[in-house]
């Protein structure tokens, strides 16, 4: 059964504020619901390093576990330069700063008023 709307944005703000509490920099959630049929989020952060981005992903994961919620699929672990998790409804990509920088995923998809930045600095 695919999540509502809202049960979407409450995951994608779970994950925003799991990334916040272990300091990921730079994190927006993009509203994708009227623009795709991928997901109706992303959850979009950065890390400092590998190690780091690597680190924020297994965290939110673990998380979202303890409450059942598993990924259905993960991809960019053995690099860790760009790693995405797909919850289904919300996508997170965790980028390595440099990275996320070069693809700037976010042009793609933010058209002004679908992006909520989340966190320090918001």
């Amino acid at each position: 059964m695919k999540a509502t709307k809202s049960d979407a944005y409450a995951l994608a703000r779970k994950i925003a504020a799991v990334l916040d509490e272990k300091k990921a920099s730079d994190i927006v959630i993009i509203d994708l619901s009227e623009k795709s049929i991928i997901a109706d989020y992303f959850v979009i952060a950065s890390g400092r390093s590998t190690t780091a981005v690597k680190s924020l992903t297994d965290n939110v994961d673990e998380k979202l576990s303890k409450e059942g919620i598993e990924p259905l699929r993960r991809d960019g672990f053995s690099e860790a330069k760009w790693i995405a998790v797909d919850y289904g409804s919300v996508i997170l990509h965790v980028f390595h700063e440099e990275t996320r920088e070069y693809y700037r995923l976010e042009r793609l998809w933010i058209d002004g008023g679908n992006c909520e930045k989340y966190g320090e600095g918001a």
